[in-house]
């Protein structure tokens, strides 16, 4: 059972109960790399390194301690939309780490000396993805299908910027973004929503600079500009690297996560290059032919757009071959329908993989605060489950034709 409830302050809370002696909890910020201004390059995820380097009642150390002491586990990532910051930890524990989590994304001061070590840790970060083609080419890719949008930056940012900033400059940014109202704590374990109420801080800490401002649940992404309509540009983008083997990505603009073709898509998605062995262009490109050690495709919803990618790495010589196997299985789906036993091993296979990934229950703990977060709704196994069969091989052959269409696809390589 999934339970929400919602703070006068405007906070939400949603709260899903499942037997186990863990808890996952955290807080969805809606706070991100296209929240930036200008001058903000990197500044979202700057801001997630630096909650960790000390608040108004602890030091850093004693924030490493806070939960490592009973067993428990702190992170944080960012994203282009929201940061979030997760614990798992004893149910006994809830508190405790409400209490840090709290703590640190509305009590955090960011000090100077902190600064000026963790910048260099995420520009060490930054050296270290430039390094990694199979992960740069991704970042690449966004900046040419979102040209001139903040959707296409860097979530790291530019070490030039990043070496500039002062508190002051952090100060700012969280002021303007991280507020209650902004804000979804969720919980996953054996817990109920009264038990995660009482165990909340009260008052909760609050950015003084900041005016309350409640959620309105008909929004999306109003604060931020939509995405680009204008055409994409150039239809091949290659760029030397001088990498032993070259990196291509082929993909294009996709749907929002709230979009009701979103999941026919995924679908789609997973029969070509899911986590299977077995996905279409695993098959294609690796078990009948060898030409790559790495094939997958991926879709990522964000609040206003989407994007569709596949990526493959390969011998130079044999990257025209690839890509033509690659377009071959995209014509595959956009030619005909799926017929009536391939949409049922489709479907049967998905519904399994999502079981399994169900119970992970930190991700499905994120999963949940990151969609009441964009979307003001949850979403269990079962409802994904119910879309999933009510989806027609008509429904899905119409999305394909839309978004596998030559016309549409952008193939970025390095090499």
């Amino acid at each position: 059972m999934i339970e929400t409830t919602t703070l006068p302050n405007g906070m939400r809370l949603v709260c899903q109960h499942r037997p186990s002696r863990v808890v996952y909890c955290g807080l969805a910020v809606d706070a991100g790399t296209r929240d930036e201004l200008d001058t903000e390059s990197g500044m979202a995820h700057l801001i997630e390194h630096m909650s960790f380097k000390g608040t108004r009642h602890r030091r850093a150390i004693h924030i490493i301690n806070r939960m490592e002491a009973v067993g428990g586990e702190l992170n944080a990532y960012t994203s282009k939309e929201h940061t979030i910051y997760y614990c798992s930890t004893l149910r006994q524990h809830l508190r405790r780490a409400f209490d840090l989590l709290f703590d640190i994304t509305l009590q955090s001061t960011y000090p100077q000396h902190e600064l000026d070590h963790e910048r260099e840790v995420v520009i060490d970060e930054i050296e270290s993805y430039n390094d990694s083609p199979s992960e740069l080419i991704y970042d690449d890719f966004e900046a040419l299908l979102f040209p001139r949008h903040p959707l296409g930056r860097n979530i790291l940012g530019q070490a030039d910027a990043l070496r500039q900033y002062q508190t002051a400059d952090l100060q700012r940014f969280v002021s303007r973004l991280y507020h209650p109202s902004r804000m979804v704590l969720f919980v996953l374990g054996d817990v109920t929503m009264k038990q995660v109420v009482k165990a909340t801080p009260s008052p909760i800490p609050e950015i003084q600079t900041h005016a309350t401002a409640i959620w309105d649940e008909t929004r999306v992404a109003k604060d931020r500009a939509p995405y680009p309509q204008e055409g994409i540009g150039d239809r091949m983008v290659v760029r030397a690297k001088g990498t032993h083997q070259s990196h291509v990505v082929i993909g294009t603009r996709a749907y929002p996560m709230g979009d009701p073709r979103h999941t026919g898509l995924y679908l789609l998605n997973n029969l070509l290059g899911g986590p299977g062995m077995n996905s279409r262009l695993n098959l294609a490109l690796r078990e009948r032919r060898g030409l790559v050690y790495t094939v997958e495709s991926s879709l990522t919803g964000y609040t206003d757009t989407g994007v569709w990618t596949t990526y493959f790495g390969c011998d130079h010589t044999d990257v025209a071959r690839c890509c033509r196997l690659v377009e071959q299985e995209l014509r595959r789906l956009t030619d005909a329908p799926l017929s009536a036993s391939a949409l049922a091993a489709a479907k049967r296979q998905l519904k399994g993989q999502l079981a399994l990934s169900w119970e992970q229950g930190e991700n499905v703990a994120i999963g949940m605060g990151r969609r009441m977060l964009h979307l003001g709704n949850t979403q269990t196994l079962a409802d994904l489950y119910e879309t999933i069969d009510s989806l027609t091989s008509q429904q899905l052959w119409d999305i394909a034709g839309e978004i596998f269409v030559p016309d549409r696809l952008l193939t970025l390589r390095y090499s």
